[in-house]
């Protein structure tokens, strides 16, 4: 498969996923999942499929990971329908860190943003 069509297969199966997740997925702990990016191996019997979600409470997350994990099979059955490809891909579902992490970086350009404003109060040689 060309890059191109590769790349319309993940936009494809994200909002396919998307759309089950609201629809047909009836666990409570998934509500607030958001799926940010699906990556499938070149040979297209993986997807990688990265989640997000609004709590952060570390353990909730993997308990939320854990969860959708748990409805893997179930999302890929319905994803198979849906999709009518020869093999449907496994899914691998992974927690989506990078929007934690550029709180994070935001949260030291600020720091050091701060350090720079203040005048430094370090005694003067003579």
């Amino acid at each position: 498969m060309t890059r191109r069509r590769v790349q319309r297969f993940n936009e494809l199966i994200q909002q396919e996923l998307s759309k089950l997740l609201i629809r047909r997925v009836r666990d409570p702990r998934l509500s607030s999942v958001t799926i940010t990016e699906v990556d499938v191996t070149p040979d297209l019997r993986i997807a990688r499929v990265y989640i997000s979600t609004l709590n952060d409470d570390k353990e909730v997350r993997q308990e939320i990971l854990r969860s959708i994990q748990g409805a893997g099979g179930f999302l890929r059955r319905e994803l198979a329908q849906i999709l009518q490809v020869r093999h449907t891909p496994e899914l691998d579902f992974r927690l989506d860190e990078s929007a934690r992490y550029g709180e994070h970086i935001d949260q030291l350009l600020e720091q050091i943003h701060q350090e720079k404003e203040t005048p430094s109060s370090s005694p003067k040689s003579l």
